[in-house]
This record gives C-alpha cells, sequence and structure tokens, in this order.
C-alpha cells in the first residue's frame, strides 16, 4: 500500500523502504521496538520473555514469546525481509517446543526476561496473575499456542501455508510490516494481513463461540465442589479434577480399561491417558511420553496398572466440560455399579 501526505491540497508519496536500507537490524532494533509495543501486532498480549529457548539439545530461540488473557501462549516470530523465509515453519517447530509449559515454568520464563531488563524478577506471578486478572487458584494456561508472524512482507509459500494452517483449527496471524522514509523520519504501515481484519472477527467470534460453549473462561472460573459416593466410600468436597480422579478410579476398578475411557470421553478423551509399558513410576511414564508430569495426577497412590502397562491420567479439568465427561463415563459403567456424584450448593 502506498502512504502519502497531504501538503498544502497536494498528495506527496511517502517512498517505500527496507529496514536493511534503514541500517535496521532484527534483534537490536525491530524486536526491541515491538517488544515494547507488543500489543500493536499481538493485541490483549503481554510479553513473558525474549530470546527464549528453555530446551534441552537446542540453540534455536522465539523472538519474543508472549502470554494472552486467555492464558493462551503466544509465539511471534520476526524478519526484516521482504519473503519472510521459512518463518512458519520455524514457528512451528517453538509452538510445539511450548505447548507443554505450564504456570510455573511461565513464571520462571518472565522472571528471567525481568531480571536481564533490570527489573524485580520476585514480581513475575504478579505480574502475570494480574494481567490474567487471576489471583485465586494457580492458572491453567491453553493447551493451543497462538502464532504471530511480523515481517516486512511474506511470499506465496508463506501465506499459503498458513490459511490452510488455519483451516486446519491453528491460530497464526501475519502482520506486514512496511518502512516508509520522509526526510529524517521513518514510518511503518503495519497490516494485519492473514487474516483479513474483517474475516478475523468473524474467525474470533467463532472460536470464541467454541470456546464459551467448551471451555470455562478464565474471567469466570467454577469452583463447583462435588461429593462423589464409590463401593469405596464418599468423598467430599472435590473440584473437577477430584471428581474426575475418584470416578475414573472407581470405574477401573469396576474392570473397565482406560482405552475405553478414552473412547468415551469426546472432549479430548484421546488425552485421557498417557502409558508406558510395565510397571513404572509417574516420573517415568511422563519422561517416556515427553510430557510435563504437573498435567497428570502423579502420585504413587495415582497411577493406574491396567493389562500390563501403567497410566497416568489427565488432570487438566479447567478447560474441559467436566460434568459431560463425568456423564460420558457413567454411561458404560456395568449395572449396578455403586457410582454416583453430586454438586454442592
Amino acid at each position: 500500500m502506498t502512504i502519502y501526505r497531504l501538503d498544502h491540497n497536494t498528495l506527496i508519496e511517502l517512498p517505500q523502504t527496507s529496514f536493511s536500507n534503514l541500517g535496521l537490524k532484527e534483534r537490536s532494533d525491530i524486536q526491541r521496538i515491538l517488544r515494547e509495543h507488543v500489543q500493536i501486532i499481538s493485541t490483549d498480549t503481554m510479553v513473558l520473555a525474549e530470546e527464549y529457548g528453555d530446551w534441552e539439545d537446542s540453540r534455536r530461540r522465539i523472538d519474543l514469546l508472549g502470554l494472552t488473557k486467555e492464558a493462551q501462549l503466544v509465539v511471534i516470530e520476526l524478519k526484516r525481509t521482504e519473503d519472510g523465509g521459512h518463518m512458519e515453519l520455524q514457528a512451528l517447530r517453538y509452538a510445539a517446543m511450548v505447548s507443554t509449559m505450564t504456570f510455573r515454568q511461565a513464571v520462571e520464563a518472565h522472571q528471567s526476561y525481568l531480571a536481564k531488563n533490570g527489573q524485580p524478577a520476585e514480581s513475575a506471578e504478579e505480574r502475570i496473575r494480574e494481567f490474567l486478572e487471576d489471583a485465586a487458584d494457580e492458572p491453567t494456561l491453553d493447551d493451543q499456542v497462538k502464532i504471530v508472524l511480523a515481517s516486512a512482507d511474506f511470499s506465496k509459500e508463506i501465506t499459503s501455508s498458513v490459511l490452510w494452517l488455519n483451516e486446519q483449527g491453528l491460530d497464526i496471524t501475519c502482520v506486514r510490516l512496511r518502512p516508509h522514509a520522509a526526510g529524517d523520519s521513518i514510518f511503518l504501515d503495519i497490516q494485519q494481513v492473514i487474516p483479513l481484519p474483517e474475516a478475523s472477527e468473524f474467525q474470533v467470534a467463532i472460536r470464541e463461540k467454541n470456546r464459551e460453549r467448551d471451555v470455562a473462561q478464565t474471567s469466570n472460573k467454577d469452583y463447583t465442589k462435588y461429593c462423589v459416593t464409590t463401593p469405596a466410600g464418599q468423598f467430599t468436597p472435590l473440584n473437577k479434577r477430584g471428581v474426575i480422579l475418584k470416578v475414573v478410579q472407581a470405574a477401573i476398578e469396576l474392570g473397565l480399561t482406560p482405552e475405553q475411557l478414552m473412547a468415551t470421553v469426546s472432549k479430548r478423551g484421546h488425552r485421557l491417558f498417557i502409558s508406558l509399558t510395565g510397571q513404572h513410576t509417574a516420573q517415568e511414564i511422563a519422561a517416556a511420553n515427553g510430557k510435563d508430569e504437573d498435567r497428570f495426577f502423579s502420585k504413587d497412590e495415582e497411577v493406574f496398572f491396567v493389562g500390563g502397562n501403567s497410566y497416568l491420567l489427565m488432570n487438566q479439568w479447567s478447560k474441559v466440560p467436566t460434568e459431560r465427561a463425568l456423564a460420558e463415563i457413567m454411561s458404560i459403567l456395568p449395572e449396578g455399579h455403586g457410582i454416583s456424584y453430586q454438586a454442592l450448593g
């Protein structure tokens, strides 16, 4: 897009230039500026870390790692080139690497970021909670990672890839940064090109509709407590995690297998358990599956040993319709199972 300056009823074109011609570098200039003004390319986002690469056997680092008010991580990749290089593939790798990040790890990443920038690292958790407007239970980060690609322009290969990936359910935004020069002044033409702004509102509306249907919003947490009765006794009060654990324990004691339960639970049922052949500790099971142990019930008495395999049950239930999952499990229990649950208050 051409930018003009209106000067005494005359339009004067502001010449488009490049970051390299202006002597601006990706990290020391563009990244530094966008770090302080991240809202320009990713609304309702705070910067958790810069040059983040806290994983083994990798020298690759995320330019900026952000967090939205919906507790969704944001991988932000920046390029000053005219085609964007292969930034979408790079960003996908990074998104996969941080997808298992826990709230504690996010706090640690932000502590390092604050310390490097001369700010009190001990305020990291408070800053994140204040941003999320969540001061109660420990927040759970969303499983889906948002990706923002910002470049002087994008090749057809990148735009085609991003459009297809978004159709598959990913959340990728492309923001074009075009510099213009006028005398000693530099102007930036910043435009979101994928999804187009008018289409973006529609996609956000669809995403929010699905989120409202399937996810308990962070700003409207459900603190319902339950009473569960099983052949082993009565347990109360239990939160969402607790009621799922007790019902699943009772179901397995009645002879159901983890595979039957995974096939029954419709929302994220395929993630219900991770397993390892043989009898193992929770740490061994999580490590073998490349998962964070904190995302599963992992006390000794919470490890399931069924059919020669060891299983860990997912404990991430703040964003899953718990009562629907409970009803689905109850529907396949044998007659006279003696299991029931009741919401308290």
